[in-house]
Formats: structure tokens, C-alpha cells, sequence
């Protein structure tokens, strides 16, 4: 069976058992503050299994793409040596919300596996939960029931708390859960040795396929076991392991859901996969890392250097370092494996077919700029010097940090010098960065604290700014030192931040006491409306009055529907390619990230905001269509946007039929008049094919023309009212130009006559032409150029130093003749011993080097001390 072949299988396969077929969600997660990437087949379902929102399907089956690669899931530094690791894996799935459970998933298992899959029954072995006394949990007799009627007994294995409970984390859903295991040894092997005790033992042929978990506890912060409100089935099946076995193979990476690529890659590197292991490595890494990255992109995340964002960075260099080391690929290759894998996953993901065009150009930007820094990196290492034959540790996380050196490339090329990397310096330097990141991280979130049983919460916000209500319930939360409280309402005015707009703020007041908090922020977790405080009611009971903050919900409203006129008119002014890529709303600016390879000229900006203006005098009415299958809305041509969830039940806003259809979630002006103006503030480049343009709206827009207008008028106050405001200062900047160039002139005449000065003072030391002076020029570029134009003319024997004071800052500048390199000496060494005379540092090349520092009085001790290198 070929991969599409055993994918549509099993999915057809849970149909026929009365399970609905659901699209996988996003790989970046928006709505859960403990993820950045969906890292499991249940992070969709979450909200169902918490019993947070209502369910509509009991039964369904999918195929979850996740990626694994931070957090307690960190697998990135073995992907691609050993056989199974993936950054972006499948996760096949059958679920259950409160319909069939262990009798059930347990009978499907093994009816797929092994009349579908048709694999061995001698190969399997299953697992089962023995109990844990310590949590008072009984062993799981009842699935033990269940496999006895499938399989015998001597292949059911009973495992501990760590293998067969699963935990979503260290609070959150869990239960006790049944492996599947294969046993895809030979023959031979297995007649050897019994697979029974290989299972779990992390052996690369006999490996877990399947899990079945039956969810029946949530785990609280105290580490207690609360039963949920009802029993779940929730099971995963790595697709590219389950392949593997259906195919024969030993290696995930040896079917053809990878050899594809690994084929392109090995011809267009002109080597033979499975003849060399760094290169086999290589290609692995490869074939792997530019899934995650691809599907990542394609949902909305784009790679930069903070958080999510980063760790695509991190997954794409790490891409490039193998090709560039292992493969000699000195120029972008890894781009044109974006086409060839749209087109595999063509029918099964469409998100990155339909956009693999603009997915393959931010590759190529960031290969682009990644291989700029590896080259400079490598020139960092050939300039470093040691006198031990060892490679500190702070400069090799340096390389690994800055440059994106791993730590094994380091080591290869220090190896290449006989040098050794100091590796207790490097993951001493490594810890203490991880340690800084999780400190500043850290979420202490207490358990719910349960207030009223008044079911689910309601949100009214779209058409009432203030409600009665009740608090449902709350916790505590602490981060960086600060103490909240989440409250959870059974009705809200209070709009949740998502879609790009930032949550309502306002008040909430008790009915009897009067009593009144503010509400400081409301955010969206797992589908839960969470409203943020920094103090709790001294009642909890009772009936509340919830008022969201008029002004600020107007002023963000105005910039939302601001979006939807901004998001049409670049279609209409620039193209039909412009897609959204991110958004910012908030009361005091509109930030709109946009699918564009090119920069927005003066010209087309003011036509896009000539035609947003236009469509707001229009005052255009609001077009609000609520509770529209999210298909018919399809067919309706509205701009749905990729990496967004949607259900099947969609909200459009239109703002005329022929201009702007927008399936959104946020809130919007009745009119487009109420909007006001629109005004653009700037535009400019986010990344590769991506471009931000940042504006305001009514009031804010009022006030900058207004302080604009201010600083004209004392512009023409200060040129003392010039007829043409423009004119006037054309000729002041061409005054201030030809002045320039007079300074120049007299500077570049000044270093002149220095450099003869200079060279005539030079003295012989030991057969060296030393020169340790002090200069009085204006700047750190006049000494370098005078220092190269001295070096100039002494091209043998020179040792310079310069010593200068730009307004109370000290600064040393060293240069060596290449003879004296040669012979040993070093610029950047010098000048860091000569800095501390001035209470500095610096650092540079062998034949030139600079410092800076805080003391100039030590200028003359300095120079007087340079004497003693050559002494």
C-alpha cells in the first residue's frame, strides 16, 4: 500500500464505524497559552474533554499534523540520525467524547491492524496499566478483558505509571492507555530473542504504533485526580511508523512518504543515499525539517527570532548547516523542496498546495540570509585563537547562538585544527540560557475554583456593550512575580482576544455591595472566554453588572473594520495574490501584515488609502451575516485566511458585496462613516514576501495630521516664513551638503599631514617600527583611515597605536605590519590588555584591532605600555 493508500484507510475504515471525517487543525496553535505548535492528535479536542464547550460529533476520526520539537517534547537534535524521530509527524486518530469507550476502541484496533492492515499477529504485542498504589490507582483489569478476547495473554504485557498513563502535562485531561507494539525484527531475530521483552525498550524494531487512551481524570494543580464529567476515547497512530511497517522497511525515512525528497536531494547533491552516513544524516535532516517548516509557514508562521517564530528559524538552519557541511550546498537549495512536497500532500493538506509559491520564497529570503551568517560565523571561528588547543565554551555557544553553529559542526571543525571544544563550558552556557528562558516564562495557574454551576458562558458583545451576569468560576495566576485572577462570567459583554484584535477592558460591579473591579484584559483559552483582574470580588455570589469600556471598544472597532477596507483596497491597487498574514487591532493602531514581493511605492500607498477613504465617506453599512455554513460562505467568495480553525458554522462581514467579504470573528462599526479617516503611518518589510503597513483611524488620526500641522508651522517660524517651505529647506540640506565636504576635505588634509608626522616619529624596538601616539581627530573613522594610510606607508616592521578622545570616550586603535602577524603577534590580544588602562574592552583582527572605554587619563599609560609587546 502506498502512504495515501493506508492514510485514506484508516480514515474510511472509522467512517464505516460511524465516526465523522474532521480536517486537521492548524500545526500553530492561537487559543492555548501552553502551546506555541499542536504537538498531539488531542490539542483540538481539548475543550471537549475538559467539557468546556459542547460537542457535536461523539465520534470522529482525522489525521493531526504536529510538530514536536520544544518544550517537554524536544526531539530536534535527534532527527535525522536515528530512524523515527520527525520534527512534523501525522497523527492518526479515533475519538470518542462520551460514547464508546475501552470494549470498542480496543476491538477497532485490532479489526483494522490486522484484517485492513494485514499485519502478522505474532508481531503485535499490547500493554496494558498495571496500577500505581502511590495514586491509588487500581490496575486496568477491564482492558486486559477486552485484549484476552483478540490476543493471547502471553503478548499482553502490563506497563507502569510512565509507559501506560498518559498525561497531557503537569495539569489537564489523563488516563490509563493502551500501546500497541510491533515486532518488525526477522525471523530469525525473533527466535532469538522474545519481542515481549523488547517492548518499551527502545529498540529501533520493535516499536509502539498505537496508543489508545481512555480518558477518565483531570489532573489538578495539587496533583489530585478529578473524574471528568465523562469518558473519552482519545487515540494516536504516528502515521510514518505505521507506514514503515505496512511497507517493509527499517527506517521511517525509507518510505515513500520521504524518498521522494531524499531522492531530489541526493541527485541534485551527486551522491548515492545509503552510502554515506553524514550524508544520509544530511538528507534525512533535510526531507524532514522542510515539512514542519513548509506547514508552518503555510499556517500562518513565519520565522523570526522570538518564540514561535523562532523555533522555525532554529528547524530551517539546522536545515541548512547539514546541506551546507555534509552536501556542499553553498548556494539556497532547500526552497525547491517546497513544490514537490505541496504537490505530495495535494487532496490531504491543501493549505500549503494553495500557497506554495509565497512558501517557497520565504525559504529562499531565509536560506538567503541564513547561509550570510554561517559564512560569517566560520570566518568568526578561523579568527579565533587559542594557545591551550581548546575552544572555550562561551565562544562555542556563541557560534550555536548567534551564528546557528551546532555544537558537533564546532567540534568538526576545531577537530580539523587539533583543537578540542570545551563542552562542560558549552552546556553550562547552554543551561543557563534555557534556565533564563523558562524563568521568564514561568505560569504558576492554580485549579479552578468552581463559584456557580450556571453551565456555559454566553457572549453578547456584538450587540450589547454592558450585562447582567454571574461568575461561573476563577483561579489564581501568578507570572513574574505578579498576581491575577481569571474569571470565568455566564454571559459577557467582554470580546476575547483572537483574529488579530486585542481583548475589551471595562468593569464589573456586584448588583448588591456595589462592589467594583476592573478588568484588565480578556483572552480565549481552549474556547473559554477568560476575563483578567488583579483583585477578586469579596463575593463571588450573586448577579453582576459587566460594562466593557465604550471608548476604547469604539476606537478598536473603528480599526478593525479599518482592516477589512485596507485588506480590499491592496487587492484592488496592488493585486490579487495580497493575502492577510497576521493582524494587530487595538484602540491606538491597525497593523496589517500582507502576502507582497515588492515594496509598496509613495504612490500605490496613497492610492490604497485614497480608496479606504472613499469607501468611509460612502459610510458604507455593516453586513453582518452570523451562524452561515462555513460552505455556503466559500461559495460565497468571502477571503477566508490560512492557518485560522474555522467551524461549521461561519460569521461573514461584508462591506459591500463587490469589495470586502471577510469571514471574522471580531467586532465592527455599524457604518463605515464611523470610522472617520484612515491614515497611513508607515510600510515596510516583516519578512521574506511579507509586508506591514501600520495606520490609524479617527481620533488618533485627527491628532497626528494635527501635530503635523504644528510642525510646519514652526518649521516656517525657524526659516522665518519662507514662500516655498520645500525650497527653503532643499537649500539648507544643500549648504549643510557642501559644508560637509569642506570638513571632509580639511580632515582627509589634516590626516595628511599626520601620516608624515607620524611616520617621521616612528622608533626602532628590537628591530620593530613602533609608533604610539595620541591624535585629536573627530572620530573613530578618521583614525582608521589614518592608521591604514601610516600602514600604507610602512609596510614592514610596523607596530601602531593611536590613542584619541571623542568628547570624554577613550579609544585605542592597533595595527600590525603583516611580517609581525606572521611572526606571532596579535592586534586583538593587544589591544584587550591595553584597554584596561582605560577601563574598557575591544577586540579585532590580527593586524587591527580597536577599544573603547570610561577612562581617558589612562590614554598615555596605555600607549607608554604598548611599548612592552615588542620590548
Amino acid at each position: 500500500m502506498t502512504s495515501r493508500e493506508i492514510r485514506q484507510a484508516f480514515l474510511f475504515f472509522f467512517k464505516s464505524k460511524g465516526h465523522e471525517i474532521v480536517p486537521s487543525a492548524p500545526i500553530v496553535v492561537k487559543n492555548d497559552p501552553t502551546l506555541m505548535f499542536a504537538n498531539a492528535g488531542m490539542n483540538q479536542f481539548k475543550e471537549l474533554f475538559l467539557g468546556e464547550a459542547p460537542i457535536k460529533y461523539s465520534r470522529v476520526v482525522d489525521t493531526q499534523r504536529c510538530l514536536r520539537v520544544s518544550g517537554k517534547h524536544n526531539d530536534l537534535e535527534e532527527v535525522g540520525i536515528d530512524t523515527y524521530h520527525h520534527t512534523m509527524f501525522e497523527m492518526l486518530g479515533n475519538w470518542s467524547f462520551g460514547d464508546y469507550f475501552k470494549k470498542e476502541a480496543i476491538a477497532w484496533s485490532w479489526e483494522l491492524l490486522t484484517n485492513v492492515y494485514k499485519i502478522d499477529k505474532d508481531r503485535l504485542y499490547v500493554t496494558v496499566f498495571e496500577g500505581d498504589s502511590e495514586e491509588g490507582l487500581p490496575e486496568d483489569t477491564e482492558a486486559y478483558g477486552y485484549w484476552k478476547e483478540h490476543i493471547d495473554s502471553t503478548r499482553i504485557l502490563k506497563g507502569n505509571k510512565k509507559d501506560n498513563f498518559w498525561e497531557m502535562g503537569e495539569t489537564g485531561p489523563c488516563g490509563p492507555c493502551s500501546e500497541i507494539h510491533v515486532d518488525c525484527r526477522s525471523d530469525e531475530e525473533r527466535r532469538m530473542i522474545d519481542g515481549s521483552t523488547l517492548v518499551n525498550a527502545d529498540h529501533p524494531q520493535v516499536i509502539e504504533i498505537w496508543n489508545n487512551v481512555f480518558m477518565q481524570f483531570n489532573r489538578l494543580k495539587d496533583g489530585s485526580l478529578q473524574p471528568l464529567p465523562a469518558k473519552h476515547v482519545d487515540t494516536g497512530m504516528g502515521f510514518e511508523r505505521l507506514v514503515r511497517v505496512l511497507q517493509g522497511k527499517t527506517s521511517n525515512y525509507d518510505t515513500d512518504i520521504f524518498q521522494p525528497l531524499i531522492q531530489l536531494i541526493a541527485k541534485a547533491a551527486k551522491v548515492q543515499y545509503g552510502e554515506n552516513e553524514q550524508q544520509d544524516i544530511a538528507m534525512r535532516v533535510m526531507a524532514d525539517h522542510i515539512r514542519a517548516i513548509s506547514f508552518a509557514i503555510a499556517d500562518g508562521q513565519l520565522p523570526s527570532n522570538n518564540k514561535a517564530g523562532y523555533v522555525i528559524r532554529r528547524i530551517l538552519r539546522r536545515a541548512v548547516r547539514y546541506a551546507y557541511t555534509f552536501l556542499n550546498f553553498k548556494e539556497p537549495f532547500l526552497n525547491t523542496l517546497v513544490i514537490p512536497l505541496a504537490q505530495q500532500f495535494e487532496g490531504v493538506f491543501d493549505e500549503l498546495y494553495k500557497q506554495q509559491d509565497f512558501v517557497q520564497k520565504v525559504v529562499l529570503e531565509e536560506e538567503l540570509s541564513f547561509l550570510r551568517t554561517l559564512v560569517t560565523g566560520i570566518q568568526r571561528f578561523e579568527s579565533y585563537h587559542t594557545d591551550q588547543g581548546l575552544v572555550s565554551g562561551d565562544f562555542a555557544f556563541e557560534l550555536y547562538d548567534t551564528y546557528g553553529f551546532p555544537i558537533d559542526l564546532t567540534d568538526l571543525m576545531a577537530r580539523e585544527k587539533g583543537w578540542k571544544v570545551d563542552m562542560p563550558g558549552f552546556e553550562n552556557a547552554l543551561n543557563k540560557q534555557k534556565e533564563r528562558s523558562r524563568a521568564a516564562t514561568a505560569i504558576d495557574t492554580g485549579d479552578w475554583v468552581t463559584v456557580s454551576e450556571d453551565g456555559e458562558t454566553h457572549f453578547v458583545g456584538y450587540d450589547n456593550l454592558a450585562t447582567e451576569t454571574k461568575i461561573l468560576k476563577y483561579r489564581k495566576v501568578s507570572a513574574k512575580g505578579k498576581i491575577q485572577y481569571q474569571l470565568v462570567l455566564s454571559q459577557t459583554p467582554f470580546y476575547a482576544e483572537g483574529g488579530g484584535q486585542v481583548g475589551d477592558t471595562g468593569i464589573l460591579i456586584h448588583e448588591t455591595s456595589k462592589e467594583t473591579i476592573q478588568i484588565v484584559d480578556t483572552k480565549k483559552e481552549n474556547g473559554l472566554i477568560i476575563h483578567f483582574s488583579d483583585e477578586i470580588p469579596s463575593h463571588l455570589e450573586g448577579v453582576f453588572f459587566a460594562k466593557v469600556a465604550e471608548d476604547r471598544r469604539r476606537d478598536i472597532q473603528s480599526n478593525h473594520s479599518a482592516t477589512h477596507l485596507l485588506h480590499a483596497a491592496l487587492k484592488q491597487v496592488l493585486g490579487e495574490h495580497v493575502n492577510q498574514k497576521g493582524s494587530l487591532v487595538s484602540e491606538e493602531v491597525l497593523r496589517f501584515d500582507f502576502s507582497h514581493f515588492a515594496k509598496v511605492s509613495d504612490e500605490e500607498l496613497r492610492r490604497v488609502e485614497q480608496v479606504v477613504n472613499a469607501k468611509i465617506r460612502e459610510n458604507l453599512a455593516l453586513d453582518e451575516r452570523r451562524n452561515v455554513p462555513y460552505n455556503d460562505a466559500i461559495d460565497m467568495g468571502v477571503t477566508a485566511l490560512f492557518g485560522e480553525k474555522y467551524g461549521d458554522f461561519v460569521r461573514v462581514i461584508i462591506f459591500d458585496e463587490n469589495f470586502s467579504k471577510e469571514l471574522c470573528g471580531g467586532t465592527h462599526v455599524q457604518y463605515t462613516g464611523n470610522i472617520g479617516f484612515f491614515k497611513i503611518l508607515s510600510e515596510g518589510a516583516v519578512a521574506a514576501g511579507v509586508r506591514r503597513i501600520e495606520a490609524i483611524t479617527g481620533r488618533r488620526a485627527e491628532e497626528i495630521i494635527d501635530r503635523q500641522d504644528e510642525l510646519i508651522n514652526e518649521l516656517k517660524n525657524l526659516l522665518k516664513h519662507p514662500k516655498d517651505l520645500s525650497a527653503a529647506i532643499t537649500g539648507l540640506l544643500q549648504e549643510n551638503s557642501k559644508l560637509k565636504k569642506e570638513v571632509e576635505k580639511s580632515l582627509v588634509e589634516k590626516a595628511q599631514q599626520l601620516r608624515q608626522v607620524l611616520v617621521e616619529k616612528a622608533i626602532d624596538i628590537n628591530g620593530v617600527r613602533f609608533i604610539g601616539e595620541q591624535v585629536e581627530l573627530p572620530n573613530a573613522d578618521a583614525v582608521k583611515n589614518l592608521a591604514f594610510a601610516i600602514k600604507k606607508a610602512i609596510d614592514n616592521g610596523l607596530f601602531l597605536v593611536l590613542a584619541a578622545d571623542f568628547d570624554g570616550k577613550p579609544n585605542l586603535t592597533v595595527v600590525l605590519s603583516d611580517d609581525l602577524v606572521s611572526r606571532g603577534l596579535d592586534a586583538g590580544k593587544i589591544v584587550r590588555e591595553l584597554a584596561k588602562e582605560i577601563k574598557g574592552g575591544g577586540g579585532g583582527q590580527p593586524f587591527y584591532a580597536t577599544a573603547g572605554g570610561k577612562d581617558s587619563s589612562g590614554l598615555t599609560v596605555a600607549l607608554e605600555k604598548a611599548k612592552s609587546f615588542v620590548g
